[in-house]
């Protein structure tokens, strides 16, 4: 079976915040979302401010490398 050629796809946003942080930290986890977007309308990386859990606030989340 042939991939298909689809204009949407499913991509991972996760909190830059989260990621960012040292490894002395207690670090809960990494806060992540999905979402689908469309190829051809948005082909740069997806910004969002969703919210995270692991720091319990606001924060800017981006979309990951595939």
């Amino acid at each position: 079976m042939a991939r298909s050629k689809d204009a949407r796809v499913t991509t991972a946003l996760a909190c830059t915040i989260c990621t960012c942080k040292e490894a002395g930290d207690r670090s809960t986890g990494i806060s992540r979302y999905t979402t689908r977007k469309n190829r051809r309308n948005t082909p740069t990386r997806l910004e969002s401010k969703k919210f995270c859990v692991c720091c319990h606030k606001h924060t800017c989340h981006k979309e990951l490398k595939r």
